[in-house]
């Protein structure tokens, strides 16, 4: 049996071998068999389809694929109603007109952090100094945590995501976020301020959901933006023709980072599911208790979804990609990541109309051992 596909010779495509069959049985880090779903209207059936459960653990750093009690306020591991109550208390403060209003706040953050930039010494890593702060700063801003505390959640996030983390380095991991974050509410609640987290003191979620849902949201709200800005850059400074439409035409950004979304795919393993009963997908059953993974990156590259998906075209009318996932549990944020990468993409190569890699593309470091796929570091000039 073939070992769940994660490397990739490309940085720009799936993992190799990931498109080899619509639906077959392969092996994870942990030596779980599962279902690992390469289709595109199957991996989308098996999102939308609550039968499969979300309520499991493990899959990496040696944890087997096991049916398990969703932790407080981790919601993307809960079924509903369990996933319905939390989430609803969430849904109105993601809205596109509430992120429109953030609009101005997220222009000065690129601003600001570009002249940064630019004071840096050459060459600069794009990653360190512009694609991981700008998320960083933002999703701070919105959940009123103050910014000098980043190191608590990004070097949680690191151990979180990266794949070769162990048992013991995940348990102390949770343990120093949720004492930070435990620390902070009990300030917030002496304290108020004008944060998300400040308005969910006052619905029915107690301190340990809080705690869960702020880590889910400092985690996804930076991590995936951050590795979409670094990796999008490097694809256009490689699509010379690409770049300029995005840098010279406002009409292409909205297109662009919905082609940036389904083309790079940078969400792709990891998002484990179980049949709660005997189920089908295409003409295969599922046993009850057998785990699937819907393959996002080889899904988003199926020519059922669009055609000549291998070509890269910022025009491409948008897709109906699964980026962000679908069915209910669909990236409640999605609409805060698009803000930032339409802002962040034009700000960034118009300030810098000669940016430039300062090393082979070949040398750029890429993150095939974490579950956001980026790269690590994207050494730059201009």
């Amino acid at each position: 049996m073939r070992s769940l596909p994660t490397a990739r010779s490309c940085p720009f495509a799936p993992p190799d071998g990931a498109t080899d069959e619509p639906i077959g049985k392969v092996l994870t880090q942990a030596g779980d068999e599962v279902w690992h779903v390469a289709q595109y209207d199957l991996a989308r059936q098996a999102l939308g389809e609550t039968r499969f459960s979300s309520e499991i653990n493990g899959g990496f750093a040696g944890m087997p694929l096991v049916q398990s009690e969703p932790a407080p306020g981790l919601f993307i591991q809960m079924d509903p109603p369990r996933h319905t109550r939390i989430r609803r208390q969430l849904t109105g403060s993601f809205t596109l007109q509430r992120m429109n209003r953030l609009r101005p706040r997220i222009e000065q953050i690129i601003a600001d952090q570009l002249d940064h930039l630019e004071k840096q010494p050459k060459p600069v890593d794009l990653v360190e100094h512009f694609a991981l702060a700008v998320p960083s700063l933002v999703i701070c801003e919105l959940l009123g945590v103050p910014y000098s505390d980043r190191e608590h959640f990004q070097r949680y996030s690191a151990k979180l995501i990266n794949v070769d983390s162990t048992p013991a380095e995940l348990e102390q991991a949770d343990a120093e976020i949720g004492a930070y974050l435990f620390g902070l509410l009990a300030a917030k609640r002496a304290e108020r301020g004008d944060g998300l987290l400040d308005d969910l003191l006052d619905t029915d979620l107690s301190d340990e959901e809080l705690a869960g849902v702020a880590v889910l949201l400092l985690v996804a709200g930076h991590e995936t933006t951050a590795n979409m800005l670094a990796l999008g850059t490097l694809l256009l400074l490689e699509r010379p023709d690409q770049l300029a439409l995005v840098r010279d035409d406002p009409e292409v950004v909205k297109t662009a980072v919905d082609e940036m979304l389904r083309y790079l795919s940078v969400v792709d393993t990891g998002l484990f599911r179980r049949a709660s009963e005997e189920m089908t997908l295409g003409d295969v059953t599922i046993p009850e208790g057998d785990f699937i993974m819907p393959a996002l990156a080889a899904a988003n590259r199926d020519p059922a979804l669009c055609e000549n998906p291998d070509t890269f075209d910022v025009t491409r009318t948008r897709t109906h990609h699964l980026a962000f996932g679908f069915g209910p549990h669909q990236c409640l944020g999605q609409n805060l990541a698009r803000l930032e990468m339409e802002i962040a993409y034009p700000a960034l190569l118009n300030r810098l109309p000669g940016l430039r890699l300062a090393v082979p593309i070949e040398e750029v470091p890429k993150r095939d051992n974490m579950l956001v796929y980026g790269v690590h570091r994207l050494e730059v000039t201009w």
